[in-house]
């Protein structure tokens, strides 16, 4: 796949759509940077977003990798390489899903530990520094991984209305969660609910 082909693609259908690079993000709740990214070739929509993306454009998802409306023979050729890429994304964002409690885990395991055994020195002795400076450094780099993993493609659907949306940063931020599920306010039904987290914008969606 061609990211500046498929950028100018992105570019040229938005163009004939009638839509702004900001009407397009807006649509699709992202940012603008992030429609001006794709469309100068330096990344990819993720998969969660293609669909939505296609839908917007009226072209297949193999039509928009391709950078091009293909004919039916080549049409096949691409449609085996996007499912196989599909595939290949989703799995990844599991993964970074369930991955994200076991560093935090051993983040703090690994903090905790180390306090403990600073404890075992004096006070005000280049050791005892050390190790703290140690714990604290352990805590904040582990924790800003952990919260970067979960905060990647962040999101969720509403139970109440099943609107699948993604919050900004200061909700997902300061709204109280557990786990995987978050206490938030769906921009469609307008209700505050404890959403739960998926890997698809999708609605119809059934599996995860």
């Amino acid at each position: 796949m061609d990211q500046k082909k498929t950028g100018e693609f992105i570019a040229t259908l938005r163009k004939e759509k009638g839509l702004t690079q900001r009407e397009l993000a807006e649509e699709l709740l992202i940012s603008d940077k992030t429609v001006s990214k794709w469309e100068c070739g330096k990344g990819l929509p993720e998969v969660s977003l293609m669909l939505p993306l296609c839908k917007l454009l009226s072209v297949s998802v193999s039509e928009l990798l391709a950078g091009q409306r293909l004919t039916l023979s080549e049409y096949k050729k691409e449609a085996d390489i996007a499912v196989m890429a599909y595939a290949k994304e989703k799995e990844e964002a599991r993964f970074r899903l369930f991955l994200m409690p076991f560093v935090l885990i051993l983040t703090l395991l690994a903090g905790i530990t180390i306090i403990l055994t600073a404890s075992a020195f004096e006070e005000n002795t280049p050791i005892f520094t050390l190790l703290l400076i140690m714990a604290f450094v352990i805590l904040f780099l582990g924790t800003g991984i952990a919260f970067a993993l979960e905060m990647r493609r962040a999101i969720f659907e509403c139970p109440k209305c099943s609107h699948r949306f993604i919050p900004t940063r200061k909700e997902f931020i300061f709204s109280a969660h557990a786990h995987t599920s978050h206490r938030l306010k769906c921009p469609k039904c307008h209700q505050k609910s404890m959403c739960k987290r998926k890997l698809s914008l999708i609605e119809d969606e059934k599996t995860e």
